[in-house]
């Protein structure tokens, strides 16, 4: 049995990942800590961390899970670029996966798009990205998982653009449009947008249900506890 300690476990996620994995006959659920608890007062040490927290809170849990050398999945968003160096610091001597999306589909998308990217080189690219109400960072990880996909086939030359209302000027062709929408109870949508002469591509991922990421983390989970330290992603889960 694969004991989980859930950090963020009052979130929606953390209750998500909770009911997933009481379904599982080889998961247990062995503590789950929030941004108010003390982590270091676990007296039941777990065989891997999952993380849906707030960046600052996953930084203290990463320290714990150093000292004690437990593997860590990582499914909280919005890091500083600060942040996101010191978690490489962190796989040197720790495995952690780490994911802005746990879906499988996201990830293929993510494929794709790159593809695209390279046999429409002269279109102009667009990404839309839709969540609720509550939901804190903006662009999502995902937005930029999506576009560092297609900047990377596209050999880094593309720069992100999130506000054009300040700017009077033609849309450069080296850019890539990233826009936010916030309303409602929205899981999580998002939308690439190829634009040619007089003809458009587009592709979108919708999540309906939570689950998905859930079970894409206690995969993740199950992926990386036997591993050696290092950073891992959905890429070499799938």
């Amino acid at each position: 049995m694969i004991k989980v300690l859930i950090h963020g476990i009052n979130g929606k996620m953390g209750q998500e990942v909770l009911k997933q994995l009481n379904k599982l006959e080889n998961f247990t659920f062995c503590c789950g800590i929030d941004k108010d608890d003390n982590i270091e007062e676990i007296t039941q040490f777990p065989d891997v961390i999952i993380d849906f927290s707030l960046p600052i809170a996953s930084m203290n849990m990463l320290e714990y899970a150093n000292k004690n050398k437990i593997p860590v999945v990582i499914a909280t968003t919005g890091f500083s670029e600060e942040q996101n160096n010191q978690i490489k610091e962190f796989s040197k001597t720790l495995p952690i996966f780490k994911s802005a999306n746990m879906s499988y589909e996201i990830n293929i998308m993510s494929d794709i798009v790159s593809k695209l990217a390279t046999l429409l080189k002269d279109s102009d690219i667009e990404i839309i990205e839709t969540h609720h109400n509550k939901k804190i960072d903006s662009p999502s990880g995902t937005a930029l998982i999506l576009a560092n996909s297609i900047n990377n086939a596209l050999e880094n030359t593309m720069a992100y653009e999130y506000n054009r209302h300040e700017k009077h000027e033609s849309r450069s062709k080296k850019e890539i449009g990233i826009h936010s929408i916030r309303g409602g109870t929205e899981v999580g949508k998002h939308t690439v947008m190829f634009f040619g002469e007089n003809e458009s591509f587009e592709i979108t991922h919708n999540v309906t249900s939570r689950s998905i990421f859930a079970k894409g983390a206690l995969k993740a989970a199950e992926f990386i506890i036997n591993k050696p330290n290092g950073l891992y992603n959905m890429k070499d889960l799938i």
